[in-house]
């Protein structure tokens, strides 16, 4: 434990934000909002202002580029489609504005190199069953972290969580990460009381569900699974929401994200280094020697999509990505494979793979004739095997040649799947 507490003052110093940069922080945002207050005035508006997120928590952690969640709390009056149309009038002529696409459009603005807010509307509601749109209850998540934690030490775990969470690829929400919001990690961090007494425990969660509900919200387990969405219940967690009960804040974890974080935290734990809390830089021409070495096949691909980006532009690229693969492996063994996403509107693959000796296509029934004479025009050694017609082929094409091919032959799925664009590296 005195490794380990050691390693965790290490991390933390690490992560900590600089006092010159959260002041930064503070002063663009509170001279951002000062702005949109007037625009609201100007225009009158009947909404107010709120920082919210990691910063507001006093959880943000150091990063290359720091954001910022400002949300426009609007009167119940106003409907739910006239809110963003509203937001953008507030933002007056702000430079470097973007629009994420969503259930409701919010914007990003580039206010420095390094530095960007997003400004997202709400709508104002104390009950949280008013709510329309899942950000309307992101004034409550403040509220409800800021009453209860007030201790520094567990406002540093939750720091010291989110690094070890991001480091693992197990931070984010996000349907292209699958794995565990901020907002889902302070209540975790809160709820066990310390960073390890949290790792601990996941390590002891097995096949069936672990259920986590703080304010003791429902009466038992039963009535828990009874009560929630079956959506809401395919999570290995279920975080029952403090503010609002039909919610788990872990909905989007998957089953493969925590299987990959559950393997950190043994290993941490068995062996506790600083290695854990280091993000894991994929090494492409060191994958590509070890591939040409061994004889196997190495490709590295960047795909394109027009989607917005963010969440939406990572989930089409990542479902690309796993259709590929899935392609890939019918006529190669594949040895290994990367996803990288840049957070925009690409992303890059590598696949490593080898050759497969021969593949088997089946082919319709002997009694099915017509069908039959199609599929012995199309395929060479062709066999019969119980009442049905079968052929052996050998694979004589490289991984490049498949995907040249498969490209040509795919064009509109590809299109279908908001693929734009494809190209070797």
């Amino acid at each position: 434990m005195k490794k380990t507490e050691k390693i965790l003052k290490e991390i933390l110093k690490k992560v900590e934000p600089s006092e010159k940069d959260l002041k930064c922080i503070k002063d663009y945002a509170n001279i951002f909002s000062r702005n949109i207050k007037k625009n609201l005035k100007k225009y009158k508006i009947d909404a107010e202002i709120f920082i919210g997120g990691s910063f507001a928590k006093g959880t943000v952690i150091k990063k290359d580029n720091y954001d910022v969640d400002i949300f426009i709390r609007y009167d119940k009056k106003y409907k739910n489609e006239e809110i963003s149309i509203l937001t953008k009038k507030a933002l007056g002529k702000s430079k470097d504005v973007f629009v994420i696409h969503g259930s409701r459009d919010y914007f990003r603005i580039n206010y420095e190199k390094n530095f960007f807010i997003e400004l997202i509307p709400v709508k104002k509601i104390n009950n949280p069953k008013e709510h329309e749109n899942i950000t309307d209850l992101s004034y409550l998540h403040v509220r409800y972290i800021n009453k209860k934690i007030k201790s520094k030490k567990i406002l540093d775990e939750i720091k010291i969580a989110k690094a070890f969470c991001y480091a693992n690829g197990c931070y984010g929400a996000e349907s292209y990460i699958h794995g565990f919001s901020g907002y889902s990690l302070e209540l975790l961090i809160y709820y066990y009381k310390g960073f390890f007494k949290f790792i601990n425990a996941m390590t002891k969660i097995g096949k069936e569900k672990k259920i986590i509900d703080i304010e003791k919200q429902f009466k038992n387990k039963k009535d828990t699974l009874i009560d929630l969405n079956s959506s809401k219940l395919k999570s290995p967690i279920i975080l029952i929401d403090p503010t609002y009960k039909q919610r788990n804040t872990l909905a989007a974890l998957s089953q493969e994200t925590f299987d990959k974080f559950q393997k950190a935290c043994k290993e941490f734990i068995k062996k506790p280094s600083i290695k854990f809390f280091e993000v894991k830089k994929i090494n492409i021409e060191k994958i590509k020697e070890g591939a040409l070495k061994k004889e196997k096949e190495f490709i590295l691909i960047e795909a394109r999509t027009d989607k917005p980006e963010g969440d939406i532009a990572g989930s089409k690229l990542l479902k690309f990505y796993n259709y590929l693969g899935k392609e890939i492996s019918l006529f190669f063994t594949e040895k290994n494979k990367g996803f990288n996403y840049n957070g925009k509107k690409s992303a890059r693959y590598f696949f490593v793979a080898e050759r497969k000796k021969e593949i088997i296509y089946s082919g319709p029934f002997i009694d099915d004739r017509e069908h039959c004479i199609n599929f012995k025009r199309q395929h060479m050694n062709v066999y019969e095997q119980k009442g049905r017609l079968y052929s052996k082929e050998k694979i004589n094409f490289s991984l490049r040649e498949f995907l040249e091919k498969w490209k040509i032959k795919n064009a509109k799925i590809i299109k279908e799947m908001y693929i734009d664009n494809l190209n070797y590296i």
